[in-house]
């Protein structure tokens, strides 16, 4: 394997669920030097490629589907808060969830859309209709949020979502 493959396949291996643009701002490599060398890794089983929730992310081909799917929303800051709320404090309802983060109800559904549909949270109703949040997986959700951290772009347009939504409420 090259110099540059190598580099790249060891920072997809630290960092499960990098998607492209972050890769190719963490390694300072060129878009189409980057694109060709996953082409190449992906081709030979070294990488696992996943489109998923509007961008490609990167695997080592360890980790099975529910993982991947996993890892991509746990990468969404705001999608981590909700599990990281929910781990802390046990099922919760999702008033509770959406004050503590501070953000509006239809923005916590949106995460929640993807992380109920990605098998990582569960609703459940109670005979009064209220819904209470509760991790579908809380141990495997806890080793899989321990391996990723936000990147600063990703961070940064999480909190630009909430700003706007803060503005738009008042």
């Amino acid at each position: 394997m090259s110099e540059v493959r190598d580099r790249i396949a060891g920072h997809v291996g630290e960092h499960p669920g990098i998607h492209f643009n972050a890769l190719v701002r963490a390694l300072d490599l060129a878009p189409g030097q980057t694109q060709y060398h996953l082409k190449r890794l992906h081709s030979t089983g070294a990488i696992v490629a996943e489109p998923l929730y509007g961008r490609t992310h990167y695997y080592s081909p360890a980790y099975d589907d529910w993982e991947r799917g996993a890892l991509a929303l746990l990468r969404r800051e705001t999608a981590g808060d909700v599990v990281t709320i929910l781990l802390a404090r046990g099922p919760s309802p999702s008033g509770v969830v959406a004050d503590e983060l501070d953000i509006a109800r239809s923005t916590l559904e949106w995460h929640l859309d993807r992380l109920v549909e990605g098998g990582l949270v569960t609703k459940r109703r109670d005979t009064d209709g209220r819904v209470t949040l509760v991790l579908a997986r809380p141990d495997d959700t806890a080793r899989l949020l321990s391996l990723v951290t936000s990147s600063l772009p990703e961070r940064l347009l999480d909190r630009y979502t909430r700003l706007v939504d803060r503005l738009l409420a008042e």
